[in-house]
């Protein structure tokens, strides 16, 4: 009991104690609560994303059901994601009939989904976590339909393996709580900032301060009373780490303009060549490499700008000008191969974000496909459930290996240095897509080359 009792003697005689002391346990407090909030808000938005997915696959198969003549129910069509047909791949659905009648997906094998005996309405849907196949934990959406000719409710399930959800969200709370836990030194750093400045001591602590503000010193020197010593020291290192900040950013700046100035020595020779003599076929370099020092430059104003335009109510942009648009720059940009361009593109294909950004992504795959392509060209864009798109730009070059094609997104990553440059279009492809909840990926094309499948929200 002395240690106790000897805290609390030493909380009554120290004003700055005991402030600090309360200020310590109601911000502790405050950020449990918000933690464990945010930590639930994420959980049901990540579950409600999750669900959407199912319930987009559900309709798949409700769309597919078939019911023949005699009553029989079967499915008229297979379902378009493969994962459906790998045993226990952790994507599954099943349909029970009324009459006992059980349709399943092949990734269910043997295994037949157990749900609670709940009731549905016709149209309704519940959510369920059950038990899958060897011991997975699935989420579950389930309806009940009723189609013409078949006697009885439908009760239709899909299910996911709810591991990558759960996943997730462990990882967003340890992240949370690091977070919470610099907030709150960071709060608590500031309590006791506002108890010092109450107080006599701390005057000449700002007067210092005042100088280092004014560039008159670059550390706090002096000495200082013991309560106020650690905040003088602290804040020698977060002077001293802000130096090194500025510092790096420095050296970054130098790097980059290290890095400009081969482009710019290249432009400069092929301009005065121009000049002399109207050597009309350097114009296509210069303008590669001013294309490759402008997207090293405008990188992050791109992702800059689709971030502040992602999401903003009432922006569409139709897919098709802006497909022809760029299919007429590379044919002007690669008059001399002679490229056989082709566009398949829906009529009512509509990207739900900036005109900008969407072409900013398409050119990169348009660019990347005509470096590679031997003749042959394909772009094409059709609906991809509702409210999404799906763009696919084909090549007939000499593609990538499955275990090249991830790295073909790191940005400044190029797989063939005599190919010009910069490593950037992927990886702003990829960043782009990500702002506006959409993906790329990669994969072999029936023209023999590569595919790039960027997959977008539609207008």
């Amino acid at each position: 009991m002395r240690p106790w009792r000897a805290l609390r003697q030493r909380l009554r005689g120290s004003l700055r104690l005991r402030l600090l002391g309360g200020a310590l346990v109601w911000v502790s407090a405050a950020l449990v609560v918000i933690a464990l909030m945010l930590v639930h808000l994420f959980r049901a938005y990540a579950e409600d994303d999750f669900y959407r997915d199912l319930g987009n696959d559900q309709d798949q198969i409700i769309a597919a059901l078939s019911v023949d003549e005699d009553g029989r129910l079967s499915m008229e069509s297979a379902i378009s994601d493969p994962q459906f047909s790998k045993p226990y791949s952790g994507v599954y659905w099943q349909v029970f009939g009324a009459d006992g009648a059980l349709l399943r997906s092949r990734s269910l094998w043997d295994f037949t989904l157990r749900l609670p005996p709940d009731k549905l309405e016709p149209g309704e849907q519940h959510h369920h976590r059950i038990a899958g196949p060897e011991g997975q934990s699935v989420l579950a959406i389930e309806t009940v339909v009723m189609l013409p000719r078949y006697a009885g409710p439908l009760r239709v399930v899909v299910a996911n393996s709810a591991r990558a959800l759960d996943a997730s969200v462990r990882s967003f709370s340890l992240r949370l709580a690091l977070t919470f836990i610099g907030l709150g030194a960071a709060l608590v750093a500031a309590a006791a900032l506002q108890v010092w400045i109450g107080l006599s001591p701390l005057q000449r602590l700002r007067q210092r301060l005042g100088g280092v503000r004014r560039g008159e010193a670059r550390r706090l020197e002096g000495s200082f009373p013991s309560e106020v010593q650690p905040l003088i020291d602290d804040l020698n290192i977060l002077l001293d780490h802000q130096a090194e900040v500025v510092e790096r950013a420095r050296m970054m700046a130098g790097n980059l303009a290290h890095g400009l100035k081969t482009p710019l020595a290249v432009i400069a020779n092929e301009a005065s060549r121009l000049e002399q003599a109207a050597d009309t076929g350097a114009a296509g370099l210069i303008q590669a490499q001013v294309d490759r020092m402008q997207r090293q430059i405008d990188y992050h104003m791109v992702r800059a700008r689709a971030a502040a335009s992602r999401g903003v109510p009432g922006v569409r942009s139709p897919v098709a000008p802006s497909v022809a648009a760029l299919l007429r720059v590379v044919e002007r940009l690669h008059a001399e191969r002679v490229l056989e361009l082709s566009a398949d593109i829906a009529t009512d294909a509509v990207f739900g974000g900036e005109r900008q950004d969407f072409e900013e992504m398409l050119g990169n795959l348009v660019d990347n496909a005509a470096k590679w392509a031997k003749r042959r060209i394909a772009v094409s864009c059709r609906r991809d459930g509702p409210g999404w798109i799906e763009v696919a730009v084909e090549d007939d070059g000499p593609g990538l290996a499955a275990d090249q094609r991830e790295q073909a997104f790191a940005r400044g990553h190029r797989l063939d240095e005599a190919v010009p440059g910069s490593g950037l279009g992927l990886a702003i492809v990829r960043d782009l897509a990500e702002m506006y909840g959409g993906q790329v990926h990669l994969d072999g094309s029936h023209l023999g080359g590569l595919r790039a499948v960027v997959r977008l929200p539609g207008g």
